[in-house]
């Protein structure tokens, strides 16, 4: 049965805006493959993704979510955590102050100021060198 399409949109704006802080047990990861079942390998140890989420929120590998650490802790499996919130517009997410300084955007290798004009040409036999 399909879910309600107010019940989509409201997790839709959920995943859009960042909390304001994250307690202890909580912490930002980098997805790194589906392994079924709704079930995520993290940079973090495997996390769950929460009913709220399921057949509403599709999770691309090299995403980023929120995981809780502390939830699934009375529950004996290997599972390190649950997933309590994805990370859809990541440019407003690395704003916060608890942003993991290891997934900073990316510098461009190319210097503005550098003099290399890139790749060249060898030259011809009618060129001096």
């Amino acid at each position: 049965m399909p879910r309600p399409k107010r019940d989509i949109q409201a997790v839709a704006e959920e995943t859009v805006t960042p909390p304001d802080t994250l307690s202890s047990s909580q912490a930002i990861a980098r997805v790194k493959q589906g392994a079924g079942n709704n079930l995520y390998q993290l940079d973090l140890p495997t996390a769950e993704l929460p009913a709220r989420f399921r057949s509403t929120i599709w999770i691309k590998r090299g995403s980023f979510v929120c995981v809780d650490t502390s939830t699934l802790a009375d529950r004996d499996n290997k599972l390190g955590g649950e997933i309590m919130n994805v990370v859809r517009d990541e440019r407003v997410w690395r704003k916060m102050s608890y942003w993991p300084a290891e997934f900073a955007a990316k510098k461009s290798s190319y210097d503005e100021d550098s003099e290399d004009d890139g790749p060249q040409m060898p030259p011809s036999d009618s060129e001096e060198v």
